[in-house]
């Protein structure tokens, strides 16, 4: 198909399983993502979550590429609010140092948990412009001289790494300041369906490769989706009801791991709104799918978010995804 194929891994702790097996079944993925040649699996961040194992990002990013051998790994993304923009360039400057050119660093603005578990993370600002000479300083801290360009912190570990930086979103907003600071922009579609053509836009119309920013000179937007492929459209739409109730378990406020699939008319609520950027059946149709939603935004990559009660179904949807796309 026309656009390379990424992952996005939020490490699902399924019901009666624990967080060292959802690790342990990460792993198992990326090896399979990385044999089959999917460009780059990235691990997002969240906290004071019941059911994802996703937290110490830089971490999880070792480990999968450590584990194999070609695709690319990064953080999609780390939540910059939560972090010392420093410690975030000693470690993804040392996690070039272990494993070459192969690590990216997605950066976002939101906390990714609830508004009290924030506050005890926190440790730099989400206004735009802190965002934003935060970035710079880390863009210094990976440069050839490892010297911050607003301070004069230097960091031997992250000196000449180069580590490539992209911009997370889910609103105009988050894509006026990755078109601003002509970064590469990585859109929430697959959680944030309602402003993804406004969105584009204002990232493209607003690029500014002259930015000091800058490390490309034309726009370029990764759009998310989320997939579930299976033989036939029906299997397919009911092992996607384990996405569709954790979805309903956040709007209700309810706290469990990943559900085993039930029946699609069984799901609470109905079709939820937020999933409707979604792939869902066998690898005609998702692919159908996809090939759609990548001719409506003009997407130069698509990062698919896959989700499954059983490990073995996630890997045979990445399978049949491969086998039809690329």
């Amino acid at each position: 198909m026309s656009v390379p194929l990424n992952i996005l891994d939020l490490v699902p702790i399924r019901e009666g399983s624990t967080a060292r097996q959802a690790i342990d079944t990460s792993m198992s993925a990326a090896r399979v993502a990385d044999e089959l040649g999917y460009r780059r699996l990235w691990f997002a961040e969240h906290h004071n979550t019941t059911g994802l194992a996703a937290s110490a990002t830089a971490l999880l990013i070792s480990q999968a590429a450590s584990v194999t051998e070609k695709i690319r790994v990064g953080s999609g993304g780390v939540m910059l609010p939560n972090h010392a923009p420093l410690m975030v360039a000693e470690q993804y400057g040392t996690l070039a140092n272990f494993h070459g050119d192969r690590i990216d660093l997605g950066l976002g603005r939101a906390p990714g948990t609830d508004g009290m578990t924030a506050q005890a993370l926190s440790r730099s600002s989400a206004e735009p412009q802190s965002f934003a000479q935060n970035i710079y300083d880390m863009q210094g801290w990976f440069s050839a001289e490892g010297k911050a360009h607003t301070t004069p912190i230097q960091s031997a570990v992250s000196a000449g790494m180069n580590v490539p930086i992209w911009v997370l979103g889910s609103t105009m907003n988050g894509a006026s300041i990755a078109g601003q600071l002509g970064l590469p922009f990585s859109l929430a579609s697959h959680f944030a369906p309602d402003q993804i053509d406004a969105a584009i836009k204002v990232y493209r119309d607003s690029f500014t490769a002259e930015a000091p920013t800058a490390q490309i000179d034309k726009p370029y937007v990764m759009a998310g989706i989320n997939v579930m492929v299976a033989e036939t459209d029906e299997e397919a739409q009911r092992e996607f009801t384990s996405v569709r109730q954790m979805f309903a378990d956040i709007g209700r406020g309810r706290r469990r791991r990943l559900q085993p699939p039930i029946d699609p008319q069984d799901v609470e609520g109905g079709e939820n709104p937020m999933l409707q950027i979604s792939a869902v059946g066998s690898p005609e149709t998702a692919t159908r799918q996809m090939s759609e939603f990548v001719e409506r935004t003009g997407a130069d990559e698509l990062i698919t978010v896959t989700y499954a009660y059983e490990p073995a179904v996630t890997e045979r949807s990445l399978r049949l995804l491969a086998d039809a796309w690329f």
